[in-house]
Parts: structure tokens; sequence; C-alpha cells
């Protein structure tokens, strides 16, 4: 279908103009390639001479949800090492005879475990890594498991723990390199790359803004790498993952997960409550169940949308966080390219 690409680009360039973010790369595909793309504005507002591109590495920030935790449980379902429905502690001796215990992988995919809502890990846990660990798993709950869908990162830190107590790291080894995703992974980056990278929000301890750093607190105090945050990477790269959960078969290697995940993840999983959600995905605003959107944010400014029935996909990259911690500016330009991208 044809689409609408100067609505979108208008509007995105008003978010310039209203120091939404200093610039924008948006992308619309399907399964079988790109089929519209745009950059807007800068990479800094201090140096404007440089301009935004498409091959700006982006902090993903809760993209890393997908990218990276998503993936690797997709992998360990798939492969059937992991049961969705069975309690943690009967197979995971860390949370055996803890609250986390009786919780499923499951309800940690759709939010609802009961997890406790706050997640500063340093002033609960301290600095050591193990110790965050020990704290994040023996933690009581908030509520009992299944009474209530209540967003939290935690879920996405004791999955990525999960993740690596059965397979190791698998988001590189069985998705990200085999899909040929080369430009996404964990940082700090290297200052080579970190040279293209697009800055976030100001370093206090510093006075400059994180560029090649991952924006959020708990992934730089676990050295970068959790199941929160802490995953960059390039448009090209995002579209090849959004490709291959449209059409999996179509990957250049086994990539791990594949069509059933996609499938399974892109449902309402939690049955009467509200709000619904998938597995990690969730209904986009704005839309209905014939439409079949789905989508994930990343507060640094990111986004992407999935539609298996209208075989599409959407994304839009941007370092808003540069420019403010308040996520309304950006609805605006997001709800815009989703109404574009799926009609």
């Amino acid at each position: 279908m044809p689409y609408r690409t100067e609505r979108i680009e208008n509007l995105q360039s008003e978010g310039i103009r209203d120091k939404v973010y200093p610039g924008a790369v948006w992308a619309v595909g399907d399964s079988g390639d790109l089929r519209a793309t745009g950059t807007t504005g800068v990479l800094d507002s201090d140096e404007p001479n440089v301009r935004m591109r498409p091959d700006i590495v982006f902090d993903a920030a809760s993209l890393t949800k997908i990218l990276a935790v998503w993936a690797s449980i997709g992998v360990l379902w798939e492969d059937g090492v992991l049961n969705l429905d069975a309690p943690l502690g009967t197979f995971w001796d860390e949370v055996t005879g803890h609250p986390l215990g009786i919780v499923t992988a499951r309800q940690l995919l759709t939010h609802t475990a009961g997890l406790p809502l706050r997640t500063q890990l340093k002033n609960l846990y301290g600095t050591d890594p193990a110790a965050i660990r020990r704290g994040v798993l023996r933690e009581a709950l908030n509520r009992p498991p299944g009474e209530a869908v209540e967003y939290t990162d935690r879920a996405a830190l004791i999955l990525g723990y999960l993740a690596e107590h059965l397979s190791g790291q698998l988001c590189e080894k069985r998705t990200w390199r085999p899909l040929g995703m080369d430009s996404t992974r964990f940082g700090p980056l290297p200052a080579g790359i970190a040279t293209r990278c697009a800055p976030t929000e100001l370093d206090q301890d510093t006075d400059t803004h994180l560029k090649g750093t991952a924006h959020d607190f708990s992934a730089r105090l676990l050295g970068g790498v959790c199941g929160i945050a802490g995953t960059f990477t390039v448009l090209d790269d995002l579209a090849v993952f959004l490709r291959y959960m449209l059409a999996p078969t179509t990957a250049p290697a086994q990539a791990g997960f594949g069509a059933e995940w996609s499938t399974h993840s892109l449902a309402v999983q939690t049955g009467g409550l509200q709000p619904e959600r998938g597995l990690f995905w969730h209904p986009a605003p704005g839309t209905t169940n014939e439409q079949d959107v789905w989508v994930h944010y990343g507060f640094t400014g990111t986004g992407m949308w999935i539609s298996s029935t209208q075989n599409r996909w959407a994304v839009l990259l941007t370092n808003k966080l540069y420019c403010t911690r308040d996520r309304q500016p950006l609805t605006d330009v997001r709800s815009t390219l989703r109404q574009e991208a799926f009609a």
C-alpha cells in the first residue's frame, strides 16, 4: 500500500520545532522489505550540522525486553527447555523456597506476577551485581500472582536472569548474529561506534549527554547488560528482526524463536484482566482487535509496531530523552506513524 509519508514527515518536523527530540529515524515495511522510510533533524542539538541518518545507533532502552529477553525466552520455549506455566521454584534453585518460586514465566511476560513495582536497585540492594541478583530473586511479592496487570521493569530483569540460568546469553548466539543484526549489541559501546550514537539524557556526573552508555541506571549498575535495558541498535537491524517475526522461514539462518512464538505472543494472554497484554507485547493504543497491531516502546523515545494480520511493521527511533523525560510530547508522533502504517 502507498504510505502518506508527507504527513509523517511534517509531524516529525514539528517535533524538532517543539524540541520533543533532536532527530528521528522511521520506517514502515512488511515481511518482504522496507516500504517507506525517512529521517528528521540532527544527531545532537549542540552540533546542528550533523544530520540524522538511517545508520545512527540508538539506545533502544526497553526494546531490550523484546530484542533480548522476549527473543531468548522464545528460543527456550520452542526448544522445549522452558514450560511457561511451571512455577519457577520447581526448576530454579535460586528461587526455590522464596516468594518468586510460585510465579511462572507466563506471569512475568504478562506483568501479572505480583512483583514489587519499585526498581531502585541501588537503594534496595546496593551496587554489587551478585547482591542485586539475590535481592531481586528473593524479594517479597506485591500481591498474589494472577491478580492484576501491573507493569514493572523487574519482570524483564528476572526473565533475563532465568534465560542466563537455563542457557546462558542467547540473544547474540541464537537471534542477533544469525539474523545478521550486526549493529545490535549491549553497551557500553566502543569509542568507534559511540561516535555515531544518538546522545540521550544529561549525565549529572560529567555534565555531558550520555552517548554509547545506557541511559537506564539499573543497566549501568549491572555493567550495561540486563533484561531491563542496555541494548543499542539501528533501523536496519530492527527491520530484519520484525521481518523475521512475520516470516521466520525467510531468515538466512535459523534464529531460534519462530512463527509459533510470535503468534503466541501477539495475542491477549491476560484473560479478563485490564489492561490487556500479550507476551511482553501489548495492543497499540487507538487500535482495534481487527487491526491486530502490537507495540513496545522504549523510554529514550524508541518504538516498534507489528501486525501479523496486516503483514506490516513500523519503527520509530528518536533520542527524545535528550530533551525531556516527559512521555507525552512523543505521543502524537507515535500515534500518527501508527495510523499511517496500519490503516
